[in-house]
């Protein structure tokens, strides 16, 4: 027999839905304001900062997908959709035959360096300007609390 489900008591479900509206709303103001700004979608700019804050500004895809924690048929439309923009290029790996680095071109590297500017003005004025130093450094252990937590539970 089944056990039965492990309801939310009223103060964990607030807590519960609080986050997930406000997660929400802050990534679909900020994608907004990314594609607006600067005509990158969210997801291009999530692959852009994911190549560009590494020296070289390559990785190979299955890191860059396990990374933005998207299934390897996402992270291959979206390298598709960027690289016929130029934006990225797929470069095959020397060592082994089966894989593929994924590497912002000099386009890919102009159009981060021109949104980051506004992103990040974005996500002061919606998400660090509300709140406190102390209550950001808080937000930031609770968060990093509960990475390291997921990362300890199955699949």
């Amino acid at each position: 027999m089944d056990a039965p489900p492990r309801w939310l008591d009223p103060e964990q479900k607030a807590a519960w839905d609080s986050f997930i509206r406000m997660q929400e709303t802050l990534v679909g103001r900020l994608s907004r304001h990314i594609q607006a700004d600067s005509g990158l979608s969210a997801s291009d700019y999530i692959v852009l900062v994911n190549l560009t804050e590494r020296g070289d500004g390559r990785m190979r895809f299955l890191d860059l997908a396990k990374l933005a924690e998207w299934e390897k048929s996402r992270m291959s439309h979206q390298v598709t959709r960027m690289a016929k923009r130029g934006l990225v290029a797929r470069e095959e790996c020397p060592d082994d035959g089966r894989g593929a680095f994924i590497v912002a071109t000099p386009a890919g590297y102009r159009a981060i360096e021109e949104a980051a500017p506004q992103h990040v003005d974005h996500v002061r004025r919606l998400f660090v300007d509300a709140l406190t130093p102390s209550q950001l450094k808080t937000f930031g252990h609770l968060s990093q609390r509960i990475l390291d937590h997921m990362e300890k539970q199955p699949g």
